[in-house]
C-alpha cells in the first residue's frame, strides 16, 4: 500500500509521528488503535456492519490496527457479541472489514484469544469453561442476561491441549483468507494462555505446570501454530505483567515475563504489545504512575514493543523518547475520536469517552463521534 505524506509541520517534530518499519508494514506513525472488546458481533458472531463502520472510522493512512478478541471456538468466549473465526463463514465479513482498512491505507492484525475460566455455560452450549488448574476465582462474564458470576471452571486434561493450539492454528489460517496483515496471541488479561503462565493459576504438575520452563509450554505452542501460517514477522503477542484483571497473579512476575519474552526473542516476531499495569481493563488503577513493565522488557525483549494503558500525548511521546517503547497504543482516546491520530498530530481537543458504551450496544458513542472540525470544537464547547 502506498501513504499519502503530508506537508512538513510542527507536530511531524515528535517521534509519535515518526515512520517504522513493523514486521512487514511500512508505518508512517506509531499511533496504535489497540484491541478494544466492543461486543457489536451479529448473533452468529459474525462481523457486523457497525463493526466494519468502526474501524474503517478510526483507520489512517499508514497506520496500524488490532482487531478485538477474535475467538476460535464456540467455547472460547467469554462474552456475547464478540466476533468469531471459528467457522469459514466468518471469513466474509472479516475480509470486508480488511478491505474496508485496507483502502484507507491502514494496516490491520486479527487478535486471536480463548477466554478460558473468564466464561459461562450459556455461551458454549453449556460446557465448562477451562483452565490449566482449578483456582476459584469471583469473576464476571457478558451474557445475554447482562453480565453475571463466571461458571466454576476446570482443569483441562493434557490429552485436550493439543486440540486447542489446533483451533489456534484454523483461526490463523482463516485470518489469513481474510486478508489481515497478520495475527496477535492475546496472552493477557487473566484469559487462557495468561493463565497458564502465570503460577496464581498454574497449579499442574505434568509437562505443563511448575518451572516457568514448563508453564511457558502451551503459551509457546501458540505461537508456533500462528507462525506455522504466517510466519514469524507477521504474529504479535499481547502480554500483561502484573496486570490483575481476571484475578490473575504470579509470584514472581518479573521472572516469569523475563523468561517468556526472552524465548519469543527466538522467533522474530513483528512486536511484543504490554498492557502496563496502572490499568485494568478500562479503569485506572494509578493516574499518576509512571510506565514501568515496558522499561523492564525493553532490555530483555529485542523486537519493537507496543506500549498500553493509560497514555496520552505526553507521556506517548515520553516513552518513546526514552526508547522504552517503539509504538503506543490508545484504548479509550479512540473509542471516542475516530480522527485520533490527526488530533494528536496537532494537539486539537478530544472527545470524552463513555464507559456505559464500552461493552456492547448500538451505533451511540460507538460509530457517531464526529471528526474534527470547527463545528465539532463548538459543539465540544456547548
Amino acid at each position: 500500500m502506498e501513504h499519502k505524506q503530508k506537508p512538513s509541520g510542527l507536530q511531524d517534530n515528535l517521534k509519535l509521528f515518526s515512520p517504522i518499519k513493523l514486521g512487514r508494514m511500512n508505518l508512517t506513525h506509531r499511533v496504535v488503535h489497540p484491541p478494544l472488546t466492543r461486543l457489536r458481533a451479529n448473533p452468529d458472531d459474525s462481523v457486523s456492519d457497525m463493526m466494519i463502520q468502526y474501524y474503517t472510522q478510526r483507520a489512517s493512512d499508514g497506520g496500524f490496527m488490532i482487531t478485538e478478541s477474535v475467538h476460535p471456538s464456540i467455547e472460547s468466549r467469554g462474552y456475547i457479541g464478540a466476533p468469531g473465526i471459528y467457522e469459514d463463514h466468518h471469513i466474509a465479513g472479516w475480509k470486508k472489514l480488511v478491505d474496508a482498512v485496507h483502502a484507507k491505507g491502514a494496516y490491520i492484525f486479527m487478535q486471536i484469544s480463548h477466554d478460558g475460566r473468564q466464561s459461562h455455560v450459556d455461551l458454549s452450549n453449556g460446557k465448562t469453561p477451562v483452565a490449566p488448574s482449578v483456582v476459584p476465582f469471583e469473576g464476571l462474564s457478558f451474557t445475554a442476561n447482562g453480565w453475571v458470576p463466571v461458571s466454576p471452571h476446570r482443569a483441562l486434561d493434557i490429552n485436550e491441549i493439543p486440540s486447542l493450539v489446533e483451533q489456534y492454528r484454523q483461526a490463523a489460517i482463516r485470518g489469513l483468507a481474510a486478508g489481515f496483515d497478520g495475527v496477535e496471541l492475546h496472552n493477557a488479561n487473566g484469559y487462557l494462555a495468561d493463565t497458564f503462565l502465570q503460577d496464581g493459576t498454574n497449579k499442574r504438575t505434568d509437562a505443563y505446570g511448575g518451572a516457568i520452563e514448563n508453564r511457558v509450554k502451551f503459551p509457546l505452542e501458540l505461537v508456533d501454530a500462528l507462525v506455522s501460517v504466517w510466519g514469524a514477522d507477521r504474529v504479535g503477542v499481547r502480554i500483561s505483567p502484573s496486570g490483575k484483571w481476571g484475578t490473575i497473579s504470579d509470584s514472581d512476575p518479573e521472572a516469569t515475563f523475563g523468561y517468556y519474552a526472552q524465548q519469543l526473542n527466538k522467533y522474530g516476531l513483528a512486536y511484543l504489545h504490554v498492557i502496563e499495569p496502572r490499568v485494568m481493563g478500562t479503569e485506572t488503577l494509578d493516574e499518576g504512575r509512571a510506565p514501568v513493565a515496558s522499561s523492564f522488557l525493553r532490555p530483555l525483549f529485542k523486537g519493537p514493543i507496543i506500549a498500553a494503558g493509560g497514555f496520552d500525548r505526553n507521556d506517548a511521546e515520553d516513552i518513546l523518547q526514552k526508547g522504552d517503547a517503539d509504538l503506543v497504543a490508545f484504548g479509550r482516546l479512540f473509542t471516542s475520536n475516530p480522527d485520533l491520530p490527526e488530533r494528536l498530530r496537532e494537539n486539537l481537543p478530544l472527545h470524552d469517552y463513555h464507559r456505559e458504551a464500552f461493552w456492547g450496544g448500538d451505533e451511540q458513542y460507538y460509530t457517531d463521534f464526529a471528526v474534527y472540525s470547527e463545528d465539532t470544537v463548538a459543539a465540544d464547547r456547548t
